[in-house]
């Protein structure tokens, strides 16, 4: 069966309406906002009703570099949240909302796979409670407040030159990376060069992930910068336009209204889960939104949540930080791993994963030991190994993982979640349960209080390996532009190929001898971070040769097939 089969033979039958998920959450009726009878929205009183209540303990899911060869990193974390709840533990998992874009683009679905799924699959895969179309709407009505306020009187001085705010929607799309606009005659605008970027990358994603509440929420749309002013040739004397001096943040934060509340959903064995928020971990900072995994933490012992791509990017950015910024201490750390990636990162073709080969598996073990040693010794986190199981994996090629893990201090278990569910991952759920009761010393990577060039560098040497940083001219420039506006001592954002360590996605394994090279630092003022560009980083992806799109359909009686 596939992945959308499965999850058709349990919703909606077998599926719990979502009043009975929440009751399993402690939720009350009076906090729902229901969708219908399988999602729901939590209402803003219920977090300062719950305030004092003691938080659960916190479990990231992170992973190996990602490769064609698949992981499983959603699907671990929906897996090991119902092992969790099948050994009595109460439980929650809090996700990322997919994007269309990639849904549409290569992945065909990203609610979790086999029998470790989040439902209503269709659903959460597809337009779900609308919160991307309100970022994307929010996004673009500033963008329109930007240039009208040019063409009306331009008050502000605004060099339609120096505008770095770019529209966005949420489709892979390459031809609207670079655009012209405001062309037809004055009646139209002014005509400049714009882009469209897609909504995952949009700055107002970050800042929803990681608003606190309403308030904070709007505070930080008003931070947002938007462009500059003009300003004396080669002076630097232009100046920051916000969309707080627009009046723009007021309206957005409306439009924002119900997208900052998190959305109630259940895995296929009635787990409760929040899905809320969906920024890329290549391009953001690749989590679920802090209004969302606070919520979690006051329904339940266990939260099991992940962050995007591999663990130098999603956990790091997990780590440095959404936890800084929300005072959050994970207790545990699940890095994913399987025998088929782990032989790619060893140099074997995808063709030909499926045949054993000790050889090329010991040369990607690098990779997976590396993201441990990050998180054990950097992170000072405690951690286990989930190999993720596939039916061709052979007894000596799982062996010399878990050897090479205990060797390295840490333990590995096999997670058979997609084929059993929660009874496959009881394995790795139980080493969980034993780590979260450790004490651990956690600790950011670098301090925030240090230049950019530092924080930079001590990322580039610390997490990915590298020999050393060069920082390219335009970067240095804006290094010191922001340096000049205050904005310097925030934590960064590593925009950064997901595919290696490095900046180049062809070097796999965990590669020695290279130089990371900054070619663009951006702040998101309004988010709270420093965006620092390595290598070729689209902020807009395009369709592949064979999209996804092509296989997905819909029967007469609205079924919807092809979501993989």
């Amino acid at each position: 069966m596939t992945d959308i089969e499965i999850a058709q033979s349990i919703y909606p039958k077998k599926a719990l309406h979502i009043k009975d998920v929440a009751s399993k959450a402690g939720i009350s009726d009076s906090s729902i906002e229901y969708y219908g009878k399988y999602k729901a929205k939590i209402d803003y009183g219920f977090f300062k009703e719950n305030r004092e209540k003691k938080d659960g303990k916190l479990i990231l899911v992170t992973a190996i570099n990602p490769t064609p060869a698949g992981e499983g990193k959603t699907t671990t974390t929906v897996g090991i949240a119902d092992s969790l709840s099948f050994l009595g533990k109460k439980t929650m998992a809090a996700l990322r909302e997919p994007s269309i874009g990639p849904i549409f683009g290569v992945k065909g679905g990203a609610a979790g796979g086999g029998w470790a799924q989040v439902i209503p699959m269709e659903d959460i895969n597809l337009h779900f409670t609308g919160d991307f179309h309100a970022i994307s709407i929010a996004n673009n009505l500033l963008a329109a407040m930007i240039d009208n306020h040019i063409y009306q009187s331009n008050e502000l001085n605004i060099d339609p030159r120096k505008i770095v705010w770019r529209r966005c929607v949420d489709m892979n799309d390459r031809q609207l990376r670079f655009v012209t606009n405001g062309l037809g005659g004055i009646t139209n605008g002014f005509p400049r060069e714009d882009g469209f970027d897609i909504t995952t990358a949009s700055e107002i994603m970050a800042i929803l992930c990681l608003a606190s509440d309403i308030d904070d929420l709007k505070e930080r749309l008003s931070r947002i910068i938007v462009g500059y002013t003009y300003g004396k040739k080669h002076d630097n004397s232009e100046k920051p336009v916000t969309a707080g001096q627009l009046n723009a943040h007021g309206a957005m934060a409306a439009l924002l209204k119900d997208a900052i509340k998190p959305n109630l959903v259940q895995t296929l064995e009635g787990t409760p889960v929040f899905i809320h928020g969906g920024p890329f971990a290549n391009i953001a900072h690749g989590c679920n939104s802090i209004i969302a995994t606070r919520h979690a933490l006051k329904c339940a012992d266990y939260v099991v949540t992940e962050a995007g791509f591999g663990a130098d990017l999603g956990a790091e950015k997990f780590l440095d930080i959404k936890c800084r910024i929300a005072g959050l201490k994970p207790s545990a750390v699940i890095i994913v791993a399987t025998v088929r990636a782990l032989k790619y990162h060893g140099g074997i073709l995808k063709a030909d994963l499926a045949k054993e080969n000790l050889a090329a598996l010991e040369a990607g073990l690098p990779n997976l030991l590396q993201h441990v040693e990050n998180i054990t010794q950097v992170y000072k986190l405690p951690a286990v190994v989930a190999i993720n199981a596939f039916p061709n994996d052979t007894k000596a090629e799982l062996e010399l993982i878990e050897k090479k893990c205990k060797e390295a201090g840490i333990n590995a278990a096999i997670s058979e979640v997609w084929a059993k569910g929660g009874k496959g991952g009881v394995k790795v759920a139980e080493e969980i349960i034993r780590l979260c009761d450790q004490p651990n010393n956690f600790e950011y990577s670098y301090d925030v209080n240090m230049s950019i060039e530092e924080k930079i560098e001590l990322v580039a040497k610390k997490i990915y390996r590298a020999d050393s940083v060069v920082i390219l001219r335009d970067a240095l420039k804006h290094i010191r532009q922001i340096e000049k506006l205050g904005l310097d001592k925030i934590p960064i954002c590593m925009a950064k190929t997901q595919y290696s360590f490095s900046d180049d996605a062809m070097l796999l394994g965990a590669p020695r001898g290279w130089r990371l090279t900054v070619r663009d630092v951006k702040i998101s003022a309004g988010a709270g971070f420093i965006v620092v560009f390595t290598g070729e980083i689209l902020t807009m992806p395009g369709l592949p040769p064979v999209p996804s799109a092509e296989k997905i359909d819909i029967s007469s009686s609205g079924k919807i097939s092809g979501l993989f």
